[in-house]
């Protein structure tokens, strides 16, 4: 009878999960209407090869200085649009949504690894036939930039790494829940279906110095483009990967311009992190904006645009490459 009694109950607790997962279910967005409402020109679909498609936009004038800008983490191009806003009249401004994001959708090798994220980017440098680029990325895609960096040093000019991952995690820090979560079998499976608004509305403001930069309009996109078909398990797919981190001999291998932003409040990777780079990279440069988060390119739009321009015009009159190369 006990048994019996048991039984009933975890059927019951079963009965209830359904239910629940069931009543909470949010499904993919409609890739369609998702291209129409964030696929407009410029953005362009170009096809890589191997079943990759991907979402990019190209601006500025072709002969102009290329800058190629990589988004963080769950993020998409759409971050870098204050940038593209005020320098694109004077540089050729190339950003795209990587595999696992915004309209590019899932990688057809479920590879989200920096190397694999490198591989795109090389990717799209050759199909656009660009030479050379001054290299930025924010969050996990400082990461993609510094690896991109080591690998194919020949291509850039210059490298720009914004609240940029790199500093190994402390070892005995517990790992994020979300995280964790992407490694469980069940609860990822139940994670990749069940995204309520409610999560990006709760967490997407403490990204920023300022919460209210987060307004409704941004929780929508960022909330539509995570459910974008596939984006979910991709998201999933990266959390279950070891932290993306850098050694010293590999930030001591960086022998070009490098230029630091930072936001004083950021909350996902601390101003302390900024300085481990700064300290580790030779000949680099940190810039660190008070008040700021951890995208200073949306909150600090014309502060952060302005240092970036100053970067590229010292890499173009030589003052910057030749203070690099000094002892």
């Amino acid at each position: 009878m006990r048994w019996r009694i048991v039984g009933y109950g975890v059927a019951a607790v079963v009965a209830l999960l359904i239910i629940a997962f069931l009543y909470y279910r949010t499904p993919d967005t409609n890739p369609a209407a998702m291209r129409a409402k964030y696929g407009a020109p410029p953005s362009q679909f170009v096809d890589l090869g191997n079943g990759l498609t991907v979402h990019l936009r190209d601006t500025g004038p072709r002969d102009a200085p290329a800058l190629m800008l990589i988004h963080g983490s769950n993020a998409s191009l759409q971050t870098w649009e204050p940038w593209a806003e005020r320098l694109a009249q004077r540089y050729r401004i190339i950003r795209m949504d990587l595999p696992g994001h915004g309209l590019t959708g899932a990688s057809p090798t479920r590879d989200y690894t920096p190397a694999a994220y490198v591989n795109v980017v090389e990717r799209i440098r050759t199909k656009l036939g660009v030479d050379h680029i001054v290299l930025a990325g924010n969050s996990m895609g400082g990461g993609v930039a510094w690896h991109y960096a080591l690998a194919h040093p020949e291509h850039l000019r210059g490298l720009v790494l914004i609240d940029s991952v790199g500093q190994p995690e402390p070892g005995n820090a517990k790992p994020p829940l979300a995280f964790r979560i992407a490694r469980l079998p069940v609860l990822r499976e139940i994670a990749s279906a069940i995204t309520p608004r409610s999560l990006i509305a709760d967490s997407l403001p403490s990204v920023f110095g300022d919460p209210k930069l987060a307004d409704a309009a941004m929780i929508d996109r960022y909330w539509e483009l995570l459910r974008y078909p596939g984006n979910r398990k991709a998201t999933l797919d990266r959390f279950a990967l070891a932290p993306d981190s850098a050694t010293a001999a590999e930030l001591a291998a960086l022998r070009l311009p490098v230029l630091i932003l930072w936001g004083a409040k950021d909350q996902l990777i601390p101003r302390a992190s900024g300085d481990w780079l700064h300290a580790r990279i030779p000949g680099s440069k940190l810039i660190v904006y008070p008040g700021t988060g951890h995208l200073p390119m949306e909150e600090r739009p014309d502060d952060s645009a302005r240092d970036v321009e100053r970067f590229v015009q010292g890499l173009r009159d030589g003052s910057i490459l030749q203070s690099n190369r000094s002892p």
